[in-house]
């Protein structure tokens, strides 16, 4: 039962939609790197188009009907927008939810360091990645640090042409007899992820002087981030700093059939889940499109899909509209439908033993779902009912969504999760749904531009329909 794969099928208008919608991709992917600059892109979008924030409409008293538009910021790293339909929000509402954090280098609080006239920044790796892909690459600093009196400086070094870069070191090939003789995960480790950001020392003090000669490129440095940034070294116990790969996304492959860029897990299922929302004008049943934090790190804390930001927003959104009570919002929670978007793993013909080809996921068939994801015995995952799979056939081929089903990888082999069980917790039907990556976790990541267009698509037919 082979998917069909959809460059075969589009004529040469829907090849220029795609090719369109995808370098509007790059775009967004190329400049939000961080779940903040995600946030912040979202919020001046959708004020673009119409949304209001939600705080604004509680303090004006203003009512909502179908048709209006609002938006939450939760702590301007996770975000839920709604579009409001005629049904009663009681019957349930339908929901695109995906994450906008993405693997990366965290820098620690107290991370600047002086090794024999080098400086160095000390780092925590957040998410599962393989360490040894972050060396010998050019990175970039992204982040917030927050003054004692409450001022936020972004932080945002090494895009522009004439920024300076950074970057972990590696063992040079002539000394590393050892090292190749290690396992994948020891081959670099974790504390060995210090990221080289300067050697030049400060000059000497006048002749005559005596000279202090203890971690002069250290204070060069400081001196350098506090006349161009106006960072001091105390302000990095109240930062967010995000080291991430230096530069833009990118066409792949001779015919630029797909995009390799930095974060499309998973932020390529979060774009066109937003983008999707845009074009609902009047829904029967209210729309909303949810982008969460931490899902990385198990969707914890504040800005998880853990915490209960959603549950409190819908609350707020339902009083708006004069249908708040707390059965009613219960019943909306439990009859709502979601889909989780979030990516696939993409068959890579360099390693095929790790998939099964009769389930697995390939580049340029579509959307993909997985009815569940977990290891160990789909441990962790939600496993979708074969009832909703069945309406989600009905919906995308009435619309004539390319699509495919697939698992993560060979049963025994690994596997993975993401934010659907906790949907699930809920009680609401939820499947996941998302594009197909190469390279997934690794500093670049591939998609195909095609399954991007028909996550698209899908994600307008999901909130139509469902």
């Amino acid at each position: 039962m082979e998917r069909k794969n959809a460059w075969k099928s589009y004529t040469s208008a829907e090849v220029k939609r795609v090719f369109d919608f995808s370098d509007q991709y790059k775009a967004f992917l190329s400049d939000c790197k961080t779940e903040r600059e995600c946030v912040a892109y979202f919020v001046k979008k959708a004020e673009k188009a119409g949304f209001k924030n939600l705080k604004d409409v509680i303090a004006s008293g203003k009512k909502l009907k179908a048709g209006d538009k609002v938006y939450a910021d939760n702590y301007g790293k996770a975000m839920s927008l709604f579009v409001i339909g005629t049904d009663p929000i009681e019957r349930g509402i339908n929901i695109l939810g995906a994450h906008i954090d993405s693997p990366r280098l965290d820098l620690k609080q107290n991370p600047l360091y002086e090794d024999q006239e080098l400086v160095l920044l000390d780092t925590h790796y957040y998410g599962g990645v393989k360490k040894y892909q972050w060396v010998t690459l050019p990175l970039a600093l992204h982040g917030v640090i927050v003054k004692k009196d409450g001022k936020k400086v972004p932080v945002c070094i090494g895009e522009k042409p004439d920024d300076p870069v950074f970057g972990v070191s590696d063992l040079l090939i002539h000394l590393s007899a050892t090292q190749l003789e290690k396992k994948g995960n020891k081959v670099v480790e974790g504390e060995d992820l210090n990221v080289l950001v300067g050697s030049m020392p400060e000059k000497p003090a006048k002749d005559g002087e005596k000279e202090d000669a203890k971690d002069l490129v250290k204070k060069k440095i400081l001196a350098l981030l506090k006349k161009e940034y106006k960072i001091e070294e105390e302000d990095f116990l109240s930062a967010e700093i995000e080291v991430v790969p230096a530069g833009p996304a990118r066409d792949y492959g001779f015919d630029r059939s797909m995009i390799m860029g930095y974060g499309h897990d998973d932020r390529c299922c979060a774009y066109p889940s937003f983008e999707a929302l845009l074009t609902i004008p009047r829904p029967r049943r209210t729309a909303c499109c949810l982008l969460v934090d931490k899902e990385e790190i198990g969707s914890v804390g504040a800005t998880g899909m853990e915490s209960k930001f959603f549950e409190n927003t819908l609350a707020e959104v339902m009083n708006c509209a004069g249908q708040y009570k707390d059965l009613s919002l219960r019943r909306a929670i439990t009859a709502s439908k979601a889909l989780s978007s979030d990516v696939s793993a993409a068959f890579d013909p360099n390693y095929p033993s790790v998939m099964e080809k009769k389930n697995c996921a390939y580049f340029g068939r579509g959307l993909v779902f997985n009815k569940y994801t977990g290891a160990r015995g789909k441990s962790g995952s939600n496993d979708a009912n074969a009832e909703y799979m069945g309406e989600m056939r009905r919906i995308f081929d009435k619309h004539k969504v390319f699509f495919q089903t697939a698992e993560l990888g060979k049963v025994d082999q690994g596997g993975g999760g993401t934010i659907a069980y906790i949907f699930g917790n809920y009680g609401m039907q939820v499947i996941d749904s998302g594009v197909a990556v190469l390279n997934m976790h690794a500093p670049w990541e591939i998609i195909s531009k095609a399954d991007l267009y028909e996550a698209y698509k899908g994600y307008i037919a999901f909130l139509k329909e469902a």
